[in-house]
């Protein structure tokens, strides 16, 4: 996404583990115990109960499951933890992560959600444990890492992604507002200093200024004469908008724009020099204005010929083909430069999807249609898709050989009928006509 992330993905919580309750460091720390008070009596006759307060406070590493909000105990790792204000000495908050999903779905939780009798082992990380290599994982470990926390980091050896790793591993912001609706982050965003004590931020939905009180934004919003975002709407077909905002000219909303974007972006780096991006804003139109949906961004100059270098649609209208139409768009505006484009690598798991679907749709509707033979040079110079990836996407779907020194596409009706169908709807069309835009070029 640019300046949010160099990577293309467009990812609050759950949580449970297994336990051991032999571990070394649980039975220890009942032995040497001092007298106890008259008070602990009920503690001395249930061993159970006893073994589990000698637990507490929970160290960061335990495994324990944890019961999630569909009323499900579920295994959970514990990330950090915090003392609650006013509380005893044994009396935390656990901030979780589900072994079983997606790092957005990481939360705090209280006690009274962890079963204690679960608790597989008081510790499983040192400090020190934190240099270890790839190389000491096994293959399982390495295979968990991959399935629940590399999305978009393919690049990072393990060292790099332990880091990433603490440094995000806690979502600072819980909630935002923006526009009508209230959304939970699914990660941490590095906003700056003055907001870490703050769990819900206050957007205009128009700048995308942020604020801490919701007395802050009534007023803002009497004051902001902003009803689109800024820079210039290329587009519009029926209420649909998308406007081009310049990381140069609008370097404030950029970064703003970037803050948010990070809290559904579980990427590698934020980069805080927008002024080499272009940033395409997806509105819904109304008589209020025009409310952002979704983004992509893109180099100004890319050497890879990069066509988007980060895409999000907001959770509230994700599930309406909003990301499709943010692909198709990228693809539009490649053709309109005469060059052929595609996505910022790596790609993650989720992403790689979303584009196999769409040069899937785009191909095949081209075989189907066309007669005779072409080549993936023809393919390539109609759709603007690079001709790696037309290869690998029909590679994938073995519509490709390679015969005599050369790659020759199998377009069998039938064949092709059944890929475009398991491949689904092609979302929100583009309709070019409505597309009234001109190539960047440097102002100097």
């Amino acid at each position: 996404m640019g300046p949010s992330a160099a990577n293309t993905q467009t990812n609050g919580g759950t949580a449970s583990s297994n336990h051991n309750p032999s571990a070394t460091n649980g039975g220890d720390a009942t032995l040497n115990q001092p007298p106890l008070a008259a008070n602990q009596a009920i503690t001395e006759s249930d061993p159970s109960k006893k073994r589990r307060m000698g637990m507490l406070p929970l160290e960061v590493g335990t495994r324990v499951l944890c019961r999630w909000r569909d009323g499900k105990l579920h295994p959970v790792k514990v990330i950090e933890r915090r003392r609650i204000h006013n509380g005893g000495p044994n009396d935390y908050e656990y901030y979780v992560h589900y072994t079983e999903f997606n790092r957005r779905l990481d939360e705090w939780t209280h006690l009274d959600q962890l079963d204690l009798d679960s608790v597989e082992c008081a510790v499983d990380e040192k400090v020190e444990d934190k240099v270890v290599t790839s190389l000491k994982m096994t293959r399982h470990q390495k295979r968990k890492i991959d399935e629940t926390h590399v999305e978009g980091h393919e690049e990072l050896d393990a060292a790099s992604l332990r880091e990433h790793e603490e440094f995000t591993k806690v979502k600072n912001i819980a909630t935002i507002e923006l526009g009508k609706y209230e959304i939970e982050t699914w990660y941490f965003s590095p906003f700056p200093p003055e907001y870490n004590d703050c769990v819900k931020l206050f957007f205009c939905e128009f700048c995308l200024n942020f604020m801490k009180r919701k007395e802050q934004l009534q007023r803002h919003m009497r004051k902001c004469d902003l009803k689109h975002p800024p820079g210039d709407e290329i587009y519009r077909s029926g209420t649909l908008s998308m406007f081009e905002v310049d990381g140069k000219k609008n370097k404030v909303y950029a970064q703003n724009l970037c803050y948010l974007a990070k809290l559904f972006l579980d990427h590698k780096t934020l980069y805080y020099d927008v002024d080499l991006f272009l940033f395409y804003v997806l509105c819904e139109c109304d008589d209020r204005g025009c409310h952002m949906v979704g983004y992509f961004s893109k180099e100004k100059h890319s050497e890879e010929a990069y066509n988007l270098a980060c895409i999000l649609t907001l959770p509230p209208y994700q599930r309406k083909g909003y990301g499709k139409f943010l692909i198709a768009f990228s693809y539009e505006l490649s053709k309109k430069e005469g060059k052929v484009g595609t996505p910022e690598r790596p790609l993650s798991d989720l992403g790689l999807l979303s584009y196999r679907g769409y040069w899937t749709r785009v191909l095949l509707d081209i075989l189907k249609k066309h007669k005779g033979n072409i080549s993936i040079k023809e393919l390539s110079d109609m759709t603007a898709i690079k001709a790696e990836d037309i290869l690998s996407t029909l590679q994938s779907l073995e519509l490709i050989q390679y015969r005599k020194g050369q790659h020759v596409i199998c377009a069998d009706p039938k064949v092709l009928d059944r890929h475009l169908k398991a491949a689904g709807r092609g979302g929100l069309d583009v309709d070019v006509s409505k597309l009234i835009w001109t190539p960047y070029k440097d102002q100097s």
